[in-house]
């Protein structure tokens, strides 16, 4: 009989703003622990919220054996330890950032009302087995999000910018502040040719069901007998990429405590797909590789789905990608995303004109339109080396206006 353990500790300390004022502050510190035991070819697991002891933990997972619960795989090895804290902000040291971010805000753009949160985040976890498995990780970061409504708007908002650091830095949330709210009041028009610049995490929600290496086996996949194809651009590399480079609030291991050969997997490169993403199980279950990529189910044995991905960067900026031309930053866009084509529609409520890296003005509302397999095909203009606009990786590419 083996037994495992996985402990979760997330602390966090939040001060609210609304209305341009502070509201609150609040304070929470969770710990989530996991206890299995392997007998068998089957796992008992037993899930509890808080302190409790490892021998009350294994007592409860190993009558939990008795669910039946089928697990017969072996359980990983290894030893190693990261931490990418590069600060720990006290209460105090928190507050005196978020008055001299609210301060700023609401002495050089005084039109505007402000809502939002200053807040650190402190993520630590570790799993241990009997076979001599010993990992953790540990991040701290701190996130100033600020959403904004001008007062001559009749919208409920007008936008929001977000700046997440492991170490503050004053100056480049005021730059990042004044790139927004600047040009804001700047009355621009749509381009012709709809070149979108944004954040791309949003874009990628759809590769967790196309790269599902069972939906790729059972046929319900896009991207079904496409593996091996090249079927996106030949720059478009995606990835699952848990680097320290890339870390942010996650584990280098995923939920059975795999690690990927150089903490990445690339799934899609240069265009052609490489293979789907597959736990133990499913890759048993279908003759596929596993991936590293088993999700943390806390109160259960391991599901497929733990994925970090990444697109790689371009050599390129953002303006020696665009080449001279304007780009179109969404601001605020609800009520959309992909449909069972892999098409993409949304409307853009607000967004402004870009010329890569500064804020011209704003736009009218208007809707987007593509198709993933254009997005990141025929239309993908790349991922900038720098990250302009956002402090946050995104993506440059061509879409069309919606009628």
């Amino acid at each position: 009989m083996q037994k495992e353990i996985i402990r979760n500790t997330n602390s966090t300390s939040s001060i609210s703003i609304e209305d341009s004022k502070f509201k609150s502050f609040e304070k929470s510190n969770r710990t989530n622990n996991s206890f299995r035991v392997y007998d068998g070819g089957y796992a008992g697991v037993q899930y509890f919220q808080g302190n409790v002891s490892d021998d009350e933990g294994f007592k409860q997972a190993q009558a939990n054996l008795s669910l039946k619960r089928p697990y017969k795989f072996t359980l990983e090895t290894g030893s190693r330890h990261r931490d990418r804290t590069e600060k720990e902000y006290s209460d105090r040291e928190l507050m005196d950032i978020a008055r001299e971010c609210l301060d700023y805000l609401n002495t050089h753009y005084p039109d505007f009302r402000f809502n939002g949160n200053v807040e650190t985040t402190k993520f630590s976890q570790y799993m241990q087995n009997t076979l001599g498995l010993d990992y953790s990780d540990t991040d701290t970061v701190i996130q100033v999000s600020i959403g904004y409504k001008h007062k001559s708007s009749k919208d409920i908002d007008d936008g929001y910018f977000a700046l997440g650091k492991r170490t503050f830095d004053m100056k480049k949330f005021t730059d990042m502040a004044d790139n927004y709210l600047t040009a804001f009041t700047n009355k621009a028009e749509l381009p012709e040719e709809l070149i979108i610049q944004e954040q791309y995490y949003g874009y990628l929600g759809k590769f967790y069901e196309l790269l599902n290496a069972e939906n790729l086996a059972l046929g319900t996949s896009l991207l079904t007998g496409k593996v091996g194809q090249k079927v996106f651009a030949d720059d478009f590399t995606l990835l699952h990429d848990v680097t320290d480079e890339e870390m942010w609030l996650n584990s280098f291991y995923d939920g059975e405590g795999v690690v990927c050969e150089n903490d990445r997997f690339v799934y899609i490169e240069n265009g052609v797909v490489k293979t789907g993403f597959a736990d133990k199980f499913t890759a048993d279950k279908y003759n596929m590789p596993h991936t590293g990529s088993a999700g943390e189910n806390l109160a259960d044995v391991p599901h497929n789905g733990y994925l970090s991905l990444r697109i790689k960067r371009s050599e390129k900026t953002a303006k020696e990608l665009l080449d001279g031309r304007l780009s179109v930053v969404p601001i605020c866009a609800w009520g959309g995303g992909y449909n069972e084509s892999g098409e993409y529609v949304t409307p853009v409520q607000k967004s402004m004109l870009c010329d890569g890296e500064k804020l011209i003005g704003s736009l009218p509302e208007f809707t987007v339109k593509g198709s993933i397999f254009d997005i990141f095909g025929k239309d993908f203009i790349g991922v900038p080396s720098d990250n302009a606009v956002f402090e946050d990786k995104h993506v440059i590419m061509k879409m069309e206006y919606s009628k």
